[in-house]
């Protein structure tokens, strides 16, 4: 029972003496790294509260980051203590890929998720033009945005596709300038037409007062005159000052006497 009991505590002083050192170096690393961590993780999150990073995404980015580091540290600290990581490393990464392989359209849709909300190409109630579609942005989510026409129907983009293809952001600047194409009979005089298209564009109310709008000959046809009509206005009334325009010049039109071309045009004289 003694040599038992001798051989024990040789043991155990032998484990001591060889690993007590590694042991005790990897607890020491991983409280050091820990604290290191917290305080990148902090620095990040301040620096990207400073860049105006968008608040939904901030708390994924910082637990990724804090993730991903913490991984590392706790495969520094097994290194520390002659666990074998290789192997490890090997297996993590076979699982990365085959769940990348699985999920890479997920994850395509994922990225410009984030993409877009960090670089802000546009943001929640901008009018733009994507993918064949024309609406407000009313949601950007990680994995689609959603549009909402002017018919009001929810279109949902595909990040993916949406943050690597051509958008245009039509009301990004504020204001935004609506051109459209009006026709009078070319049996009218020429000023008389004129002076009813500017009447109609000043009586606009969403027509901005501060600006100059055109009101321009664009192409003399057989039977018709056309006309550019541009008109600056806001950006969140682009469609009411399109409509109310029709509108406008419609009434004056009427109200001036103005008529209309002799026969119908068809598109390719408004072109």
């Amino acid at each position: 029972m003694n040599i038992n009991l001798a051989s024990f505590k040789e043991q155990i002083i032998l484990a001591v003496t060889q690993y007590g050192g590694k042991v005790l170096l990897a607890i020491v690393v991983f409280i050091v790294g820990r604290y290191i961590l917290g305080k990148i993780t902090r620095l990040l999150s301040n620096r990207m509260s400073a860049g105006h990073i968008d608040k939904d995404v901030q708390p994924f980015l910082t637990s990724l980051i804090s993730v991903l580091f913490n991984v590392l540290l706790l495969l520094s600290c097994a290194g520390i203590l002659g666990i074998e990581t290789t192997s490890f490393v090997a297996m993590l990464g076979a699982a990365g890929l085959a769940v990348g392989l699985a999920l890479q359209g997920s994850l395509a849709n994922f990225a410009g998720g984030v993409l877009i909300l960090i670089f802000k190409p546009f943001k929640v109630g901008d009018l733009i033009s994507a993918q064949g579609f024309t609406g407000h942005v009313e949601a950007i989510q990680i994995f689609n945005t959603l549009l909402v026409t002017p018919e009001n129907k929810t279109i949902i983009l595909p990040n993916g596709a949406l943050s690597t293809s051509p958008a245009t952001n039509i009301s990004g600047k504020g204001i935004i300038r609506v051109d459209m194409v009006f026709a009078a009979g070319n049996q009218n005089k020429y000023d008389d037409v004129i002076k009813s298209l500017e009447m109609a564009v000043s009586k606009c109310k969403y027509a901005l007062k501060d600006r100059n709008h055109d009101v321009l000959l664009t192409k003399l046809s057989e039977n018709a005159l056309l006309f550019d009509v541009r008109v600056w206005t806001n950006s969140s009334t682009y469609w009411e000052t399109y409509y109310a325009m029709h509108d406008g010049i419609k009434r004056q039109f009427d109200e001036d006497k103005i008529a209309g071309p002799a026969i119908n045009l068809n598109v390719k004289d408004l072109q």
